[in-house]
C-alpha cells in the first residue's frame, strides 16, 4: 500500500527508480513501515545486492525506500525515517571536452551526435534528454523545455547554434532521443568503438552520457563562470553541489601563476608610500 501511495503521488516518474521500488516492494512484501527500522533496512541492502557497493545500496534501497516511508509520513500515516548511508569510495568521472565532442560527433550518425551535442550543451541528464518532446524545442527563441527528473523542476536553457542545426536535421516523426536508454547505450557505445579504432595507440576516452553533464560543469568553471551561474544553468540545487562534485577537474596547482601573471601599470615598484614621514 505504502508502495502504491507512492507512485501515484506522481514523485517517482523515472522507470528505473520504479523498477528499483518494485524490488523492495518484493523484498518486504506485506511487513508494515512500523516495523522497518533504518538497521533492517541497511540489511535489506545487503540482502537484495550483496556484490555491490555502498553507493549502489544507498542508491537503489536507502533512497527509494526512505523515499516511500517519508511520503506516507507527508500523508501522516506513519512517522518519518531517516537511515544511514553506506559509506563508499567516490569515483572521479572524467568530463567530456568540445575536443572529444568533435571526434565523437565524426563519428556518430545524426541521432547520437544530436544526443551528444544535446547533453555537452544543457548539462541535461540522459533520463531528461529522453523526455523531451519536439513541442520542447523553440527553434526561434533558441531554448529548450527540460523536465528534470530529480529535482521536479523545469528549466529552459539556451540552445547554441550548433544544437540547434542537430536537432534541425533530425526527423520529427518521433522524439529526439525517445528510444529504450539500453538502446542508446548500444548506439553510444558503438560509436565510441569506432573512434576508438580510428584513433588507433593515441586511443579514444569511453565516457558515459553523464560525463557530458561533468563537461557541462567543468568547461564553464574552467572558462572562468561562477559557480552560482554554473549551478543555475545546469540545474543543480546549489553551488555546493557543483563544487563537491567537480571541483576536481579544476584542480591546478600552477594557477597560483596568475597572481603575478597581470599586466602591471607601472613597471617599477611605488616606494615612496614605504618611506617614513
Amino acid at each position: 500500500m505504502a508502495v502504491d501511495y507512492y507512485l501515484r503521488s506522481g514523485k517517482c516518474a523515472d522507470k528505473r527508480q520504479q523498477a528499483y521500488i518494485h524490488k523492495l516492494e518484493d523484498y518486504w512484501k506485506n511487513k508494515k513501515i512500523k516495523d522497518m527500522t533504518p538497521g533492517g533496512i541497511r540489511q535489506s541492502a545487503i540482502d537484495i545486492y550483496p556484490d555491490c557497493s555502498g553507493a549502489t545500496h544507498n542508491r537503489q534501497v536507502i533512497t527509494p525506500t526512505q523515499a516511500v516511508i517519508n511520503h506516507c509520513a507527508e500523508l501522516e500515516l506513519c512517522a518519518p525515517i531517516r537511515v544511514k548511508r553506506f559509506t563508499f569510495d567516490r569515483v572521479i568521472k572524467s568530463p567530456v571536452t568540445l575536443e572529444w565532442i568533435d571526434t565523437f560527433c565524426a563519428h556518430a550518425d545524426e541521432e547520437m551526435a544530436a544526443l551528444a551535442l544535446f547533453m555537452f550543451a544543457t548539462g541535461c541528464r540522459i533520463s531528461e534528454a529522453r523526455r523531451v518532446q519536439w513541442d520542447d524545442v523553440d527553434f526561434g527563441q533558441c531554448s529548450i523545455l527540460l523536465r528534470q527528473t530529480k529535482t521536479k523542476r523545469q528549466r529552459l536553457p539556451h540552445m547554441p547554434n550548433r544544437l540547434l542545426v542537430a536537432l534541425a536535421n533530425l526527423p520529427r516523426d518521433k522524439a529526439p532521443f525517445g528510444r529504450p536508454e539500453s538502446s542508446l547505450r548500444r548506439s553510444w557505445d558503438a560509436v565510441i568503438e569506432k573512434a576508438a579504432k580510428a584513433a588507433g595507440e593515441a586511443g579514444f576516452a569511453r565516457l558515459t552520457f553523464h560525463s557530458c553533464r561533468h563537461g557541462f560543469a567543468t568547461t564553464l568553471l574552467q572558462d572562468g563562470i561562477d559557480v552560482v551561474t554554473v549551478a543555475k544553468l545546469g540545474g543543480w540545487e546549489s553551488p555546493h553541489q557543483v563544487l563537491s562534485t567537480y571541483a576536481h577537474a579544476i584542480q591546478d596547482a600552477k594557477l597560483t601563476n596568475q597572481l603575478f601573471d597581470k599586466p602591471q601599470a607601472n613597471s617599477e615598484p611605488d616606494v615612496s608610500k614605504n618611506k617614513r614621514l
